[in-house]
């Protein structure tokens, strides 16, 4: 918990500011404690501002619950919450487009009155969140305290918490709201076109079809043919074939007759000298009709060779509330055929796609009952399913269990039929189906199944931490001692603590009973080198970890001031390099030196030292450590002895008396060289100045002076 006083202490944000940042963390975090608060009057009417789209899945929760209004108010006084919170979801309640997102409360209501399946209630919830969120994003009088308030330090730090136990539960947080199937028909509308493709050998003739003829042998000739209206094509010098309905074999034999009476050399055999073939270089389209429950209900030319897939690609494939499970071809009134779109996306399966001929009504009903699958499945989404259908067909269908899947049991949350709902408050019921029933087990419309993910525990392991060169988990095996499992962590490092060795052990009731040893070195020999058990935390602990941070201040006349670490041996020359030296007009000759006193008995809490100076310590003026002096002169060594350094000393580098660098003045207008001057002394005046800048010109106003 940050404290707010705190807060406004040190960023000097108001209070109201602090108190709207910490409300932001409480309400995004989303704690269970948090969600199943009681608002009193006040709160309950400010969760009835609401989102429109939110509202009206509410609305369509609270009709399919099957209570009348009067109903649900008693629930909701029997649970302590207001009557009204729920009063704008109710069948006929007036709706704003104004209004913001609902807050958890309403959300915390649903789960206690069981009016919803959790998973939904759960995405409404965080739909709802989202839009608060995005509604306070927005405004910029919330962004400024934000950005004011993130200097804070504590506050950042809390804020790098929460957003990673929010990635955490975003990742945790199962699915199975995409409605299975529904994707296949979001892509290019030309992706089920055959006419890029040739025919096959079930291909049926028909008008619009263009073919080529080749004659090849004693006669050299092709021909471009269109198939009539009427199902025939015209062949120079030959005649009128009729090709309408036939297949390419039947169409080769036609051929044959024909081509045969004008060219004698066409025949069937070896001793033919006049060959031919016959392809389709443009198919035609037939007229059908896509209808019921798809995105683009409408008529449609399709390629002859077009097939029910193609149709519904086209009508842009079913509506959310369309069957893909019964999929309808009516011909003559007469319904020839029956697509399960499920065979083709799950297995690949096309041999019931027929092929659509002029005329044919696609029809698509609106949908059967839905399951939906959630949790630790390939697959999670909503599936259709069929009158009898199992357990295990609608886990084949999602894919699978995954490797992390429970499969000792599967949780069915299931809605009572409606010869069950006797007692009111027990219409959604709970059903775990155990492995071994899984095959047999039937599942019904409205179904929620979920697939449990296996506990995050692990077992057969130990935790070496701290000073070991590998810490983390080993494998545990029975029989093993602490300096087995030292010696598979790495070993000690140097630094190590001999004086004791702590394990945690696990016991059965998830507590940690602590248990010490010490070491003779750092071999992990131990005085009681005990036996381990599954579990156990071994913790080693590092001398260095125990030692103060020693540092020593530098200030004054350096580059960098502040604290530099404190290392054995450092010399004041080594404190002022660390501070990036000596600034301009810094004191050559002393500085001074305050150091923690052996005894602080009067009050005396430092005592400060003047040392020596000298020009080695301009480090900019050396090269290869050697102050250089003038051309063929050897540069003078350091006169300043060399002063060795204790923890935590203050070291204060003086400035130079008077020093400064030039001050300027800028001189313009009437004068005669008009420009920048610095000041040669802290007293010189304007009249120097203007001297200086060669005086008055004849046309100045010597009392206009600005």
């Amino acid at each position: 918990m940050i404290s707010t006083t705190k807060f406004r202490r040190r960023s000097g944000v108001p209070l109201v500011a602090a108190l709207s940042i910490l409300s932001l963390l409480s309400s995004l975090s989303s704690a269970p404690a948090f969600a199943q608060q009681i608002p009193n009057p006040a709160q309950a009417q400010q969760m009835l501002q609401n989102n429109p789209a939110l509202i009206a899945r509410l609305q369509q929760m609270m009709q399919s619950s099957g209570l009348t209004p009067e109903q649900i108010r008693e629930r909701l006084r029997a649970q302590g919450y207001p009557d009204s919170l729920l009063d704008q979801y109710l069948p006929g309640a007036t709706r704003s487009d104004s209004l913001t997102a609902p807050g958890a409360d309403v959300f915390a209501a649903l789960r206690a009155l069981g009016l919803g399946d959790s998973l939904a209630v759960d995405s409404l919830s965080r739909t709802a969140g989202f839009r608060r969120r995005t509604r306070l994003q927005t405004d910029s009088a919330f962004l400024d305290t934000v950005q004011t308030a993130l200097k804070d330090d504590s506050l950042k730090a809390a804020l790098r918490v929460f957003l990673r136990s929010r990635e955490l539960q975003r990742s945790t947080v199962d699915s199975g709201f995409k409605v299975f199937g529904l994707d296949l028909f979001q892509d290019s509308l030309r992706l089920f076109d055959p006419t890029t493709g040739g025919a096959d050998p079930n291909y049926r003739f028909g008008p619009g079809d263009q073919l080529v003829l080749v004659l090849t042998g004693d006669v050299e000739k092709s021909y471009n043919l269109t198939v009539s209206p009427d199902g025939f094509v015209v062949i120079q010098n030959v005649g009128v074939v009729q090709v309408a309905g036939l297949t390419h074999a039947q169409l080769d034999d036609a051929m044959y007759r024909q081509l045969g009476r004008a060219y004698s050399g066409i025949r069937r055999g070896a001793g033919a000298t006049t060959h031919f073939y016959v392809e389709v270089s443009q198919m035609g389209k037939n007229q059908v009709f896509v209808t019921g429950d798809v995105r683009r209900p409408n008529s449609y030319r399709v390629s002859r060779a077009g097939t029910v897939m193609t149709a519904l690609y086209a009508a842009g494939g079913p509506t959310p509330s369309g069957s893909m499970r019964d999929v309808q071809v009516k011909r003559n009134g007469q319904t020839v055929a029956r697509l399960d779109v499920y065979d083709y996306a799950m297995s690949g399966d096309a041999s019931r796609d027929i092929r659509l001929e002029n005329g044919d009504i696609v029809f698509v009903p609106p949908r059967g009952g839905q399951v939906r699958v959630a949790g630790q499945v390939i697959r999670p989404a909503t599936y259709e399913v069929k009158p009898n259908q199992t357990l295990a067909d609608l886990l084949q269908m999602s894919g699978g269990f995954t490797e992390s899947a429970d499969r000792r049991r599967v949780q069915i949350e299931r809605i009572a039929s409606p010869a069950d709902r006797t007692t009111a408050g027990t219409d959604r019921r709970t059903v775990d189906v155990p492995a071994d029933l899984i095959p047999t087990a039937i599942v019904y419309p409205g179904d929620l199944i979920r697939v449990l993910e296996i506990a995050n525990r692990m077992s057969n392991h130990i935790d070496v931490l701290g000073n070991v060169w590998t810490q983390g988990p080993i494998a545990f095996s029975p029989g093993m001692r602490l300096s087995d499992a030292l010696h598979r962590a790495g070993g000690l490092k140097p630094d190590s603590y001999l004086g004791r060795v702590q394990i945690a052990r696990l016991n059965s009731d998830s507590t940690r009973q602590a248990l010490q040893t010490a070491l003779f070195d750092t071999t992990g020999r131990a005085t009681d080198d005990m036996v381990l058990a599954d579990g156990d935390e071994i913790m080693v602990y590092s001398t260095t970890t125990f030692r103060p941070r020693r540092y020593i201040s530098i200030s004054g006349a350096v580059r960098r001031p502040g604290r530099v670490a404190f290392r054995d041996g450092m010399t004041l020359r080594d404190a002022i390099l660390q501070a990036s030296g000596l600034a301009e007009g810094a004191l050559l000759t002393e500085a001074e030196v305050a150091r923690l006193p052996e005894s602080r008995a009067a009050g005396v809490t430092a005592i400060a030292e003047i040392v020596a100076l000298d020009s080695t310590y301009l480090f900019e003026r050396s090269a290869n450590g050697r102050y250089q002096g003038p051309p063929g002169l050897p540069g003078p060594t350091a006169k300043a002895p060399e002063v060795e350094l204790h923890a935590y000393d203050a070291v204060l580098i003086k400035r130079q008396p008077e020093w400064q660098l030039q001050r300027t003045v800028s001189v313009q207008g009437e004068v005669k060289y008009p420009g920048t001057y610095a000041l040669t002394t802290k007293s010189e005046r304007l009249s120097d100045l203007i001297v200086r800048a060669g005086g008055l010109t004849a046309s100045a106003y010597a009392e206009g002076i600005s």
